[in-house]
């Protein structure tokens, strides 16, 4: 049902050379049309009053590479959480994962300056590791920081290269803790921004997490059986009386990604009131759902089979959106993290 051949030279290997120079897709629910634009015509959709919200999560460079100690063996380290700030605990993917048992030593950087053991097995490719570092824990961060680079998604071929460290990051990035970019805000620049901001639009952020869980495709006939990742939300009371008062104005409120669509679906009353969060969401959202908060959203073009794709197709109606994605191959849109932009209202 969710499934559709993407022609390979349409994942975007590279971000636009502008940030709201990406195209947008506009599809229109009530009447099923489909108008193509630039990301910058967006402001002509928003008027006084209507709420972007905005996944303010900042991304951290996750993907480090080591070698095993006596077989030299390179291996690719991808930190997932920390677990325990004071005893350098972290939760990590290895790759190769046969490799890595429990008790072996990984050594990071030119000079061997940071080891970590592999203290237990969490999944097939997850281990817990200890880092073994003297100093103090910001220059420990550092060196982490120093050692990591940019976890680009793995469709994208190519290696990492400067630009990556500030494209794969939004203009308002700001919490720390993401190991995947909030993809749909990744379109908006400083100055776009700024001229929502004149023309009397609110910002609403918050922040969600975004974990590798993203990436995975739902291999289950039944959806309900499917189960996503938890990944970590935080929504304040601030961000919630922007957003409940735009509508009850009757205003657009628009969920910028999927990320935040999931934040917030986690945190509703039953009248649809949104409220403050702190914790954790693993909510799944597919066909035929009721949305109770955003009235329009942003969104990249997703994965076949992917749990974004099934999102949106129940934002804005499965024969709809499958109709657009069509559309988007025919009129080579790119596709995926780098790739171009829809507007759903």
């Amino acid at each position: 049902m969710f499934k559709f051949n993407l022609p390979k030279e349409l994942i975007a290997e590279h971000p636009a050379k502008n940030r709201e120079d990406s195209r947008l897709m506009v599809v229109e629910r009530a009447t099923g049309k489909i108008t193509h634009k630039k990301f910058k015509d967006i402001i002509n959709y928003f008027d006084e009053g209507d709420v972007l919200i905005l996944n303010d999560t900042k991304v951290f460079p996750a993907r480090m590479y080591g070698n095993k100690e006596k077989t030299g063996a390179k291996i690719e380290v991808f930190l997932l959480r920390e677990l325990n700030a004071e005893s350098r605990l972290w939760d990590v993917l290895v790759d190769p994962a046969r490799k890595i048992r429990i008790g072996n030593k990984l050594y990071f950087g030119e000079n061997d300056n940071l080891v970590a053991e592999v203290i237990d097995n969490t999944t097939s490719r997850g281990r817990t590791l200890r880092f073994l570092y003297d100093g103090s824990y910001e220059e420990f961060r550092k060196v982490l920081y120093d050692l990591g680079e940019t976890p680009l998604p793995k469709y994208i071929k190519r290696a990492n290269e400067p630009e990556d460290t500030e494209r794969y990051q939004t203009v308002f990035a700001k919490n720390e803790g993401a190991v995947a970019a909030p993809t749909a805000g990744l379109h908006f620049s400083r100055e776009l921004l700024k001229r929502l901001e004149i023309k009397g639009v609110q910002f609403a952020p918050l922040t969600l997490h975004v974990g590798l869980g993203t990436f995975r495709t739902v291999e289950v006939e039944d959806l309900t059986k499917h189960k996503m990742e938890s990944e970590e939300a935080l929504i304040s009371s601030d961000a919630c009386k922007i957003i409940n008062s735009a509508k009850e104005k009757k205003k657009r409120v628009c969920a910028v990604g999927t990320t935040v669509m999931r934040g917030i679906e986690s945190s509703v009353s039953t009248t649809g009131q949104l409220n403050p969060y702190v914790g954790w969401t693993n909510k799944f959202i597919f066909p035929p759902y009721d949305f109770s908060v955003a009235n329009c959203m942003i969104t990249n073009f997703h994965m076949p089979e992917s749990t974004l794709l099934m999102m949106v197709s129940a934002f804005g109606g499965y024969d709809l959106i499958n109709k657009a994605y069509k559309e988007a191959i025919k009129e080579k849109y790119r596709f995926y993290s780098y790739g171009d932009a829809m507007l759903i209202i």
